[in-house]
Parts: C-alpha cells; sequence; structure tokens
C-alpha cells in the first residue's frame, strides 16, 4: 500500500486550495463566528498532554454556553463528567486546543483553534452556572485562528437528516467495565443502571 510521506506528494493528489479558500482562514471571530457560537449546543473540543497524544472530546450544553468575551476570547464552563479530566489535564500539561461547533440542521461548522486556560473563580463560575449550579471550572479560549468549514461533510453524512438516521442505540457501560474489575453480569446491570441515573435525574451533578 502506498503511503504519502511528504507535503509535496500530498499536494500532486489534492492539488492546492484556491486564495479565497485560503482567504476565510481569520486570526480572531468575526460576526458570523460570534453568532454561530451563540447559538450552537455542542462542540467537540481536541486537546493533547505533553507527549502529543491527542484526546476530543464533546461537549453539549444550552445554545450560547460558550460566551464571547471578545472577538478573540471565549469562556467555556466544565460541567459534571465522569471525572477523568483527561482533556482538562492536557489544557494544563500542554494549553493547546481546537473546537468544532456544530449546530443543527446547519451544514457549516466553525472550526476554532487557540490556546488555553483553567479559572477557578467564583465569580466566573457562577456566571457561567446553569440550573441554579456554578460551572465547575472556567475555560478560557484565547483564538488564534478561525474559520467556517463548508457543508459537505454534513451532507454527505445525512447527519441532519431523520430519515436517514439508524434506529436509536444504548452502548452499555456495564459490559465493558464489569469484566474487567472482576464483576459479574449483575453487575454490569447496576453499573448502566448508574449510568441511567447520570442521563436523568444526575445529569447536571455527579451526585
Amino acid at each position: 500500500m502506498p503511503q504519502i510521506k511528504s507535503i509535496e506528494a500530498l499536494r500532486n493528489i489534492l492539488g492546492h486550495p484556491r486564495p479565497t479558500t485560503s482567504a476565510k482562514i481569520l486570526d480572531q471571530l468575526d460576526e458570523q463566528a460570534e453568532a454561530f457560537i451563540r447559538q450552537c449546543p455542542f462542540l467537540l473540543l481536541a486537546t493533547s498532554n505533553a507527549e502529543g497524544v491527542i484526546e476530543v472530546s464533546p461537549k453539549g450544553d444550552e445554545p450560547g454556553f460558550v460566551r464571547i468575551e471578545n472577538s478573540r476570547s471565549l469562556l467555556m464552563p466544565e460541567r459534571a463528567g465522569n471525572n477523568l479530566a483527561i482533556g482538562l489535564q492536557n489544557i494544563i500539561e500542554n494549553g493547546r486546543i481546537g473546537l468544532i461547533f456544530l449546530k443543527p440542521r446547519t451544514g457549516e461548522t466553525l472550526r476554532v483553534s487557540g490556546r488555553a486556560m483553567l479559572f477557578d473563580d467564583a465569580d466566573l463560575l457562577a456566571g457561567l452556572g446553569s440550573t441554579g449550579k456554578p460551572a465547575l471550572l472556567a475555560i478560557r479560549i484565547e483564538v488564534q485562528r478561525s474559520y467556517f468549514h463548508c457543508a459537505r461533510s454534513i451532507l454527505r453524512s445525512k447527519l441532519w437528516e431523520p430519515d436517514a438516521w439508524p434506529e436509536p442505540g444504548r452502548v452499555s457501560f456495564g459490559k465493558i467495565i464489569a469484566p474487567r474489575v472482576g464483576g459479574d453480569p449483575l453487575m454490569a446491570g447496576q453499573i448502566d443502571q448508574r449510568v441511567e441515573g447520570a442521563y436523568t435525574t444526575n445529569l447536571w451533578t455527579n451526585s
């Protein structure tokens, strides 16, 4: 299987972007990007650790949960989760971050990259709160690059077309975890019950 090992070989296959395509890459958020972020309920957050190992984490909340401080700075709340905190640890180790914002029923996505820092400030966390609970942490993102990605991947996947969706499914975390901690099918069921509670009564907390 021929492997592509050089930028030249890559460009021989793909060609080069048009100057008008490269012109869409900005070093800050423009008016359209800010409006898009205010309407987005979901994003994918990419980080890497000191060794360069990459992690991608889904983040979702009410539309506008990512706050715009200015055209070069964003604030995002950290909510209750599984406490693995791999992405947060990566931010401390490395600080480099990439985001893809997705807006339902919209083909274009917004890509933002830059540097991130974590803050634990009571007033800041209260301002990023939801359902009467402050954020656990605040992630401040310094925007270094921002641009809209065209809709072709969304259109090809039919992501927003309900008629093309598969039947709903649910992953059993119990089947993954129980055998690895010496558990049995009963434990697997108990784990899945706890996960169900996290999806319903404990959606916003880890209690």
